[in-house]
């Protein structure tokens, strides 16, 4: 390569990607060049038939006398040659201020499949929905003004819904000019470029092309530039507002028709393409030919589309070859055929004089009338797939409407078996018509069938269209029936490449496909084959519900139960290797768990369009599933996680506002639910969900980080309530104090405590029963394994049946644990817990989590008081002369709290180890815990040894510290100091970003100063504070002037001295640069007190201001938090909780008594108890979407949508009205010339002898009205 061509590829590096990647086409896609001269008598002899002049021709071509005097006739096909194409790349219109569009010359053979390709995969035009190639109206024919509104009002507005191509020649002229400006208009009123739809492509000849030279280059323009002269009439110019141009090149120069047969090929392909994503459509490309006037030339393209089976659309009274078509079909109405020979032929001869009537009468001029005769006889063989627009009858409105019953024709013709209703229903939804679906198909006329509508629903799943989906499942389509695990997988299968599931799905697939490739490689390697790569089994390369399964439980961490494991056939706690052998064993089998009916159908289908980011859709499934609240939080969760990983911008602000939308539906459900029944709603929070694995509602908020669902009263009062136990939430805190350090104090009336009942079935089971407690954990098992007893059949079905009856009494969740873990090995059924008096009430005030904080935080502070002792006054040397005794008490102390720390994170919660650890680790709190006893253990270490043990004590201090300030997490609770305490929080943050700027500032002015002031000073302690500790006390004011300013600097011993100053001598201040250094003191000054610490209480200032009002919402979810925490404490406090420890391990080890405290807030509801739960709650969901739709209908956007619709209505007959006014005046007209003409005729007989009258003519009568007196 020469430095010439490589300074052109770096001039050409702008637009890189693109003519990198079509450098191909040149070897591929050829043009054509005449190759032999024919001389045109008219020029006498200065240009060729093909319309070149002889200069243009080779040598070879003008020398071929022979071959042009044989021949008479030019001929593409004979007279052509074919070299690489010089005209590609990309096209910008000067001056036009448009994007850049695509443009390739090509010969007229080229195949249609390969146009097709480079235009879908390489120029990035969008797929077609539909293709509507406009035929006719070039030239300077003129286009009449109803045809313009055609194009503009119907033809682009259908094109817009449909997402179609609009295929037309590409020229400044005719139509082709209208349909460019209509599309012009279409995208600059599209609100966004999404919105966008119409592709429109110009197939133009090449040789029409006016400046076609412009387009030349053998290597490819990127772009070339193209200049259009501005003038207002029609030309041979290339329309600006086109996105791509096909420059069909037959070897003519000024000639049409070369193309005809190009067009017509690659019509053909696309109908024979797909619809959808990546074809994944149900139908194939509906192609359209749409004629608009025409000269006689135009028969032969509409004889060969038809001949192909592509539909054609007539403009009737557009013009002269679609005036000509309308007449044909019209006067020409087929008649059963004579069966004698002689009188088929008659009847055949009488058939074409007629049509050579009409083809005469509207091409009166053409000499080669017997060859358009023959094209209309076979056109009108084709009439089946022709269909007339009459712009007088048909307003632009309907102009979609026609396209959809001329396409639907088309396909009755070509398939035979089809249903008409079917096939208008699947282009219905190839354009994503919903409005047309159900004013013509859905109606209530036809009985649609589960058979009719399954691939459908597949094609509106996959390609996003929702208001299908919800067509279909309202008219017909059993869900149930429908959505098997093999669908669910095609539908996980068909998800888009570009999407961020796709690729996690695919790591996960990778990580499976390892496995498999490894297992399956093994038996190569026993023998000695280890060098062979694993090969991975062809069945095990598709993508499985397993992935999905693996990939749901990445994104929830371990909150619930992986999903479809029982479709798969896999166990739960399996491994990763035995579970991937397992999937792989099972795809390659016969599939036949895929058969099966998923078991939830709407979660899953919910789960599928909520990890796609699909909002519509995502809505309707969330509004068809059950457990409304606990879905809608799900998918919180799970689009919160996305857009963690999500890259782009867009699709992470999406997903953040869709998330926050279902956090608002979940919270307004359970606000309808808690309004309805309160002690419902809480068994709403606690009830363990079987579609969502076993997770509650409150669990799936906490992991969803829904706050202001956890700021809800319902929640706020159940977790009151449980805080409580069955003391009264209004007992004052001294009252807790003086009966906990005086216990005889509880049996009096000093706290008021709730009675309890006894509590044989739940609110779930009838009106006039009690509320749930956790007691059910072991009661609701065993009550729905037997049948229901008699008084069942007397419950009521009404779900609102529920009276308010005994409010729930939590106290259960504490007091009944324990008796109910006693009694779970015996299976006996005991119902409330008979305990005497003092018993019962010593455990109603003991085991509340209130009262368990209240201990933990007075034996806390006694736990500072002592730490605090030790240091301060017993803190002896190391041994033999130490510890002190009271030493190890605090020792033991410790002990207990480590022994704590380790039952919550390892013996808490149903998750594994792993997983425990890093829940443990992921609390702010726990982390302090885990600080404050590493510092103990490291300071214990060092203390006993006389050579750490001023370092043991100064790291004991700073511990003590760290215990101290874990005061702040047990004040969280309080409702005054817990929203400050996350206010000071958010402040902390704003300090450390204050910091970096202090420390840059406050290191640049340390150095100078130190430079300045002191030339020499090797003393790296001494150093460091002049540098950074001066400047720092600076801010408060503290400046040593004697040492800054040199006129104040007083007698002190220094030296400047190198050597006295190694010995530690005190340098002396330097004095030269001493305006210097009070400039860069004012002006530290100046910077950080002024304007450093103002932004400092600026950002307080907004921190406080952002996070006050929603303050209350942030508490109340870390609020949850603490009370879990102390719930699941045993009711001693360190250090006496050792007792505790020790109960529990006999009591899980020894007497292998399970746990029921294990599980937090967990209720397995099942059977009738599940279902009339379920009702009720979608009972209030319905409600509430009932109301929310209310208020959308009575939104002043609404109204006005539905006024203008109405007066759109009421224009379009007011249109009609003027349409039937003007037909009555012209058949008015006609009377007045039809009585005239018969008055006339009257009285011609009357004056001549022909007709003998018998008796006098009738007189005219006015029509006068006839009174009620008036004789009959």
């Amino acid at each position: 390569m020469t430095l010439t061509e490589k300074e052109n590829d770096a001039n050409r590096n702008g637009a890189g990607k693109s003519e990198k990647d079509q450098s191909w086409i040149p070897k591929i896609v050829k043009k054509k060049a005449c190759t032999t001269f024919l001389e045109d008598p008219p020029s006498n002899g200065d240009l060729c038939q093909c319309g070149g002049e002889r200069a243009l021709h080779g040598s070879v071509a003008t020398g071929d006398y022979f071959g042009s005097a044989v021949v008479s006739q030019w001929d593409s096909a004979v007279h052509t040659s074919e070299y690489p194409t010089d005209a590609f790349g990309e096209l910008e219109f000067a001056g036009a201020g448009r994007r850049h569009s695509h443009f390739l010359r090509l010969s007229c053979d080229t195949p249609a499949s390969l146009v097709y390709t480079l235009m879908t995969a390489h120029w990035g035009l969008p797929a077609p929905n539909l293709v509507v190639s406009v035929v006719g109206g070039v030239g300077k024919e003129k286009v009449k003004t109803w045809v313009r509104d055609v194009l503009r009002q119907g033809l682009v507005r259908a094109a817009q819904s449909t997402g179609a191509w609009i295929m037309t020649g590409g020229l400044r002229e005719g139509v082709g000019r209208c349909v460019g400006e209509a599309v012009r208009d279409h995208v600059a009123a599209a609100s966004s470029p999404s919105q966008s739809k119409v592709v429109a492509l110009g197939v133009a000849p090449w040789g029409m092309v006016a400046n076609r030279k412009q387009l030349i280059n053998e290597q490819g323009s990127f772009p070339a530039r193209y200049y259009v002269q501005n003038i207002s009439e029609d030309s041979y110019y290339l329309d600006n507002n086109y996105q791509a141009f096909l420059l069909v090149d037959d070897g003519s120069i000024g000639r049409r028709g070369g193309e005809t047969n190009f067009i017509t090929n690659l019509e053909d392909h696309i109908s024979h393409q797909r619809t959808g994503i990546w074809g994944s459509g149900n139908i194939e490309i509906p192609v359209l030919c749409m004629l608009i006037s025409g000269e006689a030339s135009v028969l032969k393209r509409v004889d060969m589309s038809l001949k192909t089976a592509t539909p054609w659309l007539v403009l009737d009274g557009s013009g002269p070859a679609a005036d000509m078509i309308t007449e044909l079909l019209s006067d020409l109405n087929p008649t059963s055929s004579p069966v004698d020979g002689e009188g088929r032929d008659s009847s055949t001869a009488e058939l074409r004089e007629r049509v050579k009537e009409i083809v005469k009468k509207h091409f009166p001029t053409e000499k080669a009338l017997d060859k358009l005769v023959d094209r209309a006889l076979s056109i009108y063989q084709n009439r089946s797939l022709i269909t007339v627009f009459h712009g007088d009858q048909d307003g632009p409105d309907d102009f979609d409407t026609v396209i959809l019953k001329a396409l639907v024709r088309a396909c009755k013709q070509v398939s035979s078996d089809a249903s008409e209703y079917t096939e208008e229903l699947k282009l219905a939804v190839a354009w994503n018509r919903v409005d047309i679906a159900k004013s013509e198909l859905f109606n209530g006329d036809i009985q649609w069938q589960y058979e009719d509508l399954e691939d459908l629903m597949t094609d509106a799943l996959v390609n996003n269209k929702p208001q299908f989906v919800r067509l279909f499942t309202e008219n017909g389509l059993n869900i149930l029936q429908y959505l098997t695990y093999k669908r669910l997988e095609s539908l996980y299968q068909s998800l888009p490449d570009s999407t961020l599931v796709y690729s996690l799905l695919q790591k996960w697939l990778k990580e499976r496909e390892n496995l498999a490739a490894s297992h399956h490689s093994s038996p190569d390697s026993a023998d000695g084959n280890c060098k062979k790569s694993p090969k991975v089994p062809p069945n095990a390369k598709g993508l499985s519900l397993y992935e999905v399964s693996r990939l749901l439980e990445e994104i929830f961490g371990g909150v619930c139960q992986p999903f479809y494991y029982t479709a798969l056939g896999l166990e739960l706690g399996v491994g990763t290797r035995k579970a991937a052998k397992h999937v792989n064993k099972l795809q390659q089998g016969d599939g036949a768990y895929g058969e099966k009916p998923c078991a939830f159908p709407w979660a899953s289908l919910f789960i599928w369009a909520v990890l796609q980011n699909r909002r519509e859709m995502a809505m309707y499934f969330w509004e068809m599933t059950g457990e409304s609240v606990l879905s809608a939080l799900s998918a919180c969760k799970i689009l919160r996680e996305l857009s963690k990983l999500e890259n782009e911008t867009e699709n992470k602000l999406s997903m953040k506002d869709l998330a926050q939308k279902f956090e608002e539906q979940a919270h307004d459900v359970f606000s309808a639910c808690y309004q309805s029944s309160e002690n419902r709603s809480f068994t709403l929070l606690i009830r363990t969900s079987p579609v969502w694995g076993g997770v509650t509602s409150l669990q799936m908020a906490v992991a969803a980080d829904a706050r202001l669902f956890f700021s809800h009263d319902g929640v706020q009062t159940l977790l009151s309530k449980i805080w409580w136990g069955d003391m009264s939430s209004r007992t004052e805190v001294w009252k807790l104090v003086v009966s906990f350090l005086l216990p005889p104090l509880i049996y009096t009336n000093l706290i008021t405590f709730r009675e309890h009942q006894v509590r044989h079935t739940d609110s779930l089971e009838g009106p006039n029963t009690t509320a749930f407690s956790l007691a059910d954990l072991t009661q609701h098992l065993e009550e729905d394994s037997r049948p229901d007893d008699g008084h069942h059949g007397a419950d009521t079905d009404n779900v609102d049946g529920e009276l308010e009856t005994i409010p729930l009494s939590v106290a259960d969740l504490t007091q009944l644990e324990e008796d109910a873990e006693e009694r779970a090995p015996k299976g006996s059924k005991t119902v409330t817990p008979k305990h005497p008096f003092i018993l019962h009430r010593w455990r109603q005030f003991w085991f509340a989590p209130v009262t368990s904080f209240l201990g933990n935080v007075l034996m806390y502070f006694l736990f500072l008081f002592l730490f605090a002792y030790v240091l301060l006054i017993e803190f002896k040397p190391p041994p033999p002369d130490g510890p002190a005794s009271i030493e190890f008490v605090l020792y033991f102390w410790i002990f207990t709290l480590v022994c704590e720390e380790i039952r919550q994170s390892f013996f808490t919660g149903s998750a594994g180890f792993s997983q425990s650890v890093r829940l443990y680790i992921q609390d702010t709190w726990n982390k302090f815990d885990l600080t404050a006893i590493t510092l103990f253990c490291l300071g214990l270490t060092c203390r006993m040894f006389p050579w750490s043990y001023e370092f043991g004590r100064s790291v004991l201090c700073v511990d003590y510290m760290v215990f101290t300030l874990r005061l702040i997490h047990i004040f969280a609770i309080n409702k005054q100091l817990g929203p400050k305490i996350i206010i000071v929080g958010k402040m902390v943050k704003d300090v450390f970003f204050f910091l970096f700027f202090l420390g840059v500032w406050l290191m640049a002015y340390g150095v100078a100063n130190q430079a300045l002031l002191y030339s020499y000073d090797p003393r790296p302690y001494w150093v460091f504070r002049r540098v950074f500790y001066r400047p720092y006390l600076h801010i408060y004011g503290q400046i040593p002037l004697d040492e800054i300013d040199a006129h104040k600097r007083g007698e002190k011993p220094c030296t400047n001295n190198v050597t006295l100053i190694h010995e530690g001598a005190e340098p002396c201040p330097q004095s030269e640069a001493n305006w210097l250094v009070l400039i860069l003191l004012s002006i530290y000054l100046l910077v950080t007190n002024v304007l450093l610490l103002n932004l400092l209480i600026a950002m307080f200032s907004y921190t406080f201001s952002k996070v006050q009002e929603h303050s209350d919402v942030h508490w109340k979810f870390q609020r949850y938090n603490l009370i879990v925490e102390y719930h699941s404490r045993p009711c001693l406090a360190p250090p006496f909780i050792i007792i505790s420890h020790l109960h529990l391990f006999i009591k899980r080890n020894i007497r292998k008594v399970p746990s029921v405290k294990i599980k937090h807030f967990m209720l397995d509801l099942r059977g009738r108890k599940a279902n009339r739960l379920n009702t009720w709650e979608a009972v209030q969901k319905e409600n509430l979407l009932s109301t929310q739709s209310k208020k959308v209908r009575d939104s002043d956007t609404e109204r006005l949508k539905r006024t203008s619709a109405k007066v759109d209505n009421v224009l379009k007959q007011m249109a009609e009205i003027r349409d039937h006014d003007r037909r009555l005046r012209m058949l008015e007209s006609e009377m007045e010339f039809c009585s005239g003409a018969l008055l006339w005729i009257m009285e011609g007989l009357a004056q001549s002898n022909l007709i003998k009258q018998t008796r006098p003519p009738p007189l005219h009568r006015d029509a006068v009205p006839t009174s009620p007196s008036s004789p009959s």
